[in-house]
């Protein structure tokens, strides 16, 4: 094995150990002391607010490696299908760490966490990720796809609201609301067509043959089945922020006066 790919193999053990730290340690002392609710919370909702916490954690760093690479890695954003991994590959093998790391603690906690979805949807993302650190193809379709975190810490927070009891109708839970919808459009349906933009440009060329059929089903398979989701689920997040929204404006609405006296 090449020092580089023993790296990336050491970044991924040590992504994979300290996301079960964060999980089992960081973040019950933070929560602690940021959010006393979380003392109430019973057993099962503390291992997913924990999980959540986590999950998080690794969305932003993950989110903000992937937008340094697609603004200043020239290599990748040049060859989008052989371009140099090397930053990605770091960026993969971080988040390579953390899915096998989600695993295990879905398959652990199963009663309080567990979810197919979740299970199909990490093996999945395993499966292309492995062409992307095995044999560094598809640099930037990887990334690209990275920026999709963005969109999980909002999930996250709605969630910790809704388990904190804030009420629908809350600023804090509306401007959340309001910010997941745009955040979730904006890294996730809006920047579609400059995806497969790319993949066009570079389907048919020799590049294109030189990645294995695997690779091009993990690729382009995987991407129109997880944009179909993601219109669905964007389809969702619109009309619930929609009938908060709704629903706010008429609580704001003045009382009915007759003769002149409220009720």
């Amino acid at each position: 094995m090449d020092p580089f790919s023993q790296l990336i193999l050491t970044i991924s053990v040590v992504s994979f150990f300290t996301f079960q730290w964060l999980f089992h340690r960081v973040s019950p002392w933070v929560s602690v002391r940021i959010s006393p609710g979380f003392l109430g919370l019973g057993d099962k909702q503390k291992v997913e607010w924990n999980s959540r916490t986590v999950s998080t954690f690794h969305a932003l760093l993950v989110g903000i490696f992937c937008l340094y690479i697609l603004f200043f890695d020239d290599a990748v954003n040049e060859d989008p299908v052989w371009g140099d991994p090397t930053l990605v590959k770091t960026n993969v093998a971080i988040t390579t760490g953390y899915l096998i790391s989600d695993l295990l603690l879905i398959f652990y906690y199963w009663k309080a966490i567990g979810d197919k979805f979740f299970v199909v949807h990490h093996l999945a993302a395993l499966y292309a990720y492995y062409y992307v650190l095995g044999q560094g193809m598809l640099p930037y379709f990887a990334n690209f796809r990275l920026l999709a975190e963005f969109s999980t810490p909002c999930v996250n927070q709605r969630w910790f609201f809704e388990v904190l009891g804030y009420p629908k109708s809350s600023r804090p839970n509306m401007a959340n609301g309001v910010a997941m919808a745009v955040v979730f459009f904006v890294v996730r349906i809006a920047v579609m067509p400059v995806y497969y933009s790319r993949m066009y440009a570079v389907y048919g060329t020799e590049a294109f043959y030189l990645v294995p059929w695997g690779g091009r089903v993990a690729w382009m398979g995987s991407s129109i089945c997880l944009d179909v989701m993601n219109i669905m689920w964007m389809h969702k997040i619109a009309r619930g922020c929609y009938k908060v929204l709704r629903s706010a404006r008429r609580s704001k609405a003045p009382v009915p006066q007759e003769n002149g006296k409220t009720d």
